[in-house]
This record gives C-alpha cells, structure tokens and sequence, in this order.
C-alpha cells in the first residue's frame, strides 16, 4: 500500500507523559511482546526520566508521539542498547503505540523521522530488536529498508527474536 502517512510529532517525554504511556500501554495486545502486562506507573516514570536525560547527553531519545490531534499515542526513537547480550552498546531504535491507533503508518512516520534526528545526530547504525512472532514491528522494519542481521533466543524467556540492522551513513551522506 502505497499510502500517504499520517502527521506526527515528536517531543522529549514529560512528566505527565509517563502518566499517558501508562494509560495507553495499559494493554495486553499492545504488551503482548513486552512482558505480556502493563508496567507500573513508576517503570514509566523511571523511563521518561532516563530519555530526558538520553536527550539532553546524546540528542536523541525514545520521544513521545503526538498524532495529528495532538493527543499522546506512543513513543518511538533510539537509545543505547544496555542488556549484556544482543547488540551491546549499539543504537537500538524502537516504538510503541497505543492500540487504537495501530495500522494507520503513525509508527513508519515517527520512525522515518527518528532515523532523520538520530542520523543528524552522528550515529551511524541503528539495530531493531524484534521479537520474531512481531509481524507488525517486523513490517515496520521492512518499510525503514533494515535488513534482517541475525536471528536469537533471548536469554530470559528463550523466545526468538529478529535483529535488524540500518547504515545510516549510506542513505544520503
């Protein structure tokens, strides 16, 4: 489908916006490949803090996304990938959208764009760590031009997952 996408905006996370995220991805189908439940108000808390400062350290982060009515329906952006395993120290980008508003390219646009700050800001790569039975991230995956680098088990639930991997520097530097 060769579809005009939707108008987003991107804004560093708030305080009140943890409050949003917690409402929005108080879901189990959109949860399903993050732990299966919601998290705690304070996880979301925690985790708008951490991309205040990402931001302000690094120039990029995992910002909230505003749709065209200016209401708060997800994150998507980058952030250093902290776990022990997988792709260390890389810029994992990611997202996250409230399930009324899937299937509507919000994800592919704010992803578009986060590619576009995260390039600018220096970073030459970016991974995206998909769980491999997420057909819907994996198309979104698809429509960034990532390619598939590597298939894994997770080392806590033994699920597979998909690693995939985007140049930054050869798109148009």
């Amino acid at each position: 489908m060769n579809r005009a996408l939707p108008a987003v905006r991107l804004r560093v996370p708030t305080d009140e916006d943890a409050v949003a995220w917690h409402r929005i991805f108080d879901d189990p189908d959109v949860m399903e490949f993050h732990g299966g439940r919601s998290a705690g108000l304070s996880v979301y808390e925690e985790l708008t803090a951490r991309q205040r400062r990402h931001d302000a350290e690094r120039g990029f982060c995992l910002w909230t996304v505003l749709g065209e009515d200016g209401r708060v329906i997800g994150f998507t952006g980058a952030q250093p990938w902290e776990r022990e395993w997988g792709p260390t120290g890389e810029i994992e980008i990611g997202w996250r959208l409230g399930r009324e508003h899937w299937g509507r390219g919000y994800v592919t646009a704010a992803a578009h764009e986060t590619l576009e700050r995260v390039r600018a800001a220096g970073v030459p790569s970016v991974v995206a760590m998909v769980d491999a039975r997420n057909t819907r991230s994996i198309a979104v995956t698809q429509r960034l031009g990532m390619r598939l680098a590597e298939v894994f088990a997770t080392p806590s639930s033994r699920q597979r997952g998909h690693c995939y991997r985007l140049d930054l520097m050869t798109h148009g530097n």
